[in-house]
């Protein structure tokens, strides 16, 4: 699978709750046309660092307990990574950092549109991540 670096420079254009959390994505390219859409769908818990240091643990289906990735609106992805069998890492640029581990019996995350590679990280994660 491929590492989703295509995400950097693209802006957090909306935030979606119920039993998942969905990230949407988008950036264009200088003569306006559209360099990517796309939208980070995450099933399991999401560990989210401030520009502080401080971290929360959110769990997707908590209702007004994923309040503080209404602060992702509008920032910028300055760093997208995966390490391990499919933890994910964005940086943003006011700081703020946010992080998926895979999950053992579930799919952890998936990543899919236009501009980029689709992403699945199912039970267990996965492995030949490609730069």
């Amino acid at each position: 699978m491929k590492v989703p670096t295509a995400l950097v420079g693209a802006r957090v254009i909306r935030t979606a709750f119920d039993h998942q959390v969905r990230i949407s994505f988008t950036d264009q390219e200088p003569d306006g046309r559209i360099r990517l859409d796309g939208e980070l769908v995450i099933e399991t818990p999401i560990t989210l660092t401030d520009a502080a240091g401080a971290q929360a643990i959110l769990l997707p289906g908590t209702g007004t307990a994923l309040a503080p990735l209404l602060g992702l609106f509008n920032t910028t992805v300055t760093k997208a990574e995966v390490t391990g069998h499919g933890t994910l890492s964005l940086g943003f640029d006011d700081s703020t950092r946010l992080s998926i581990d895979p999950d053992p019996d579930y799919e952890s995350w998936s990543l899919t549109g236009s501009g980029l590679e689709p992403v699945l990280v199912g039970p267990g994660g996965e492995i030949d991540w490609q730069h």
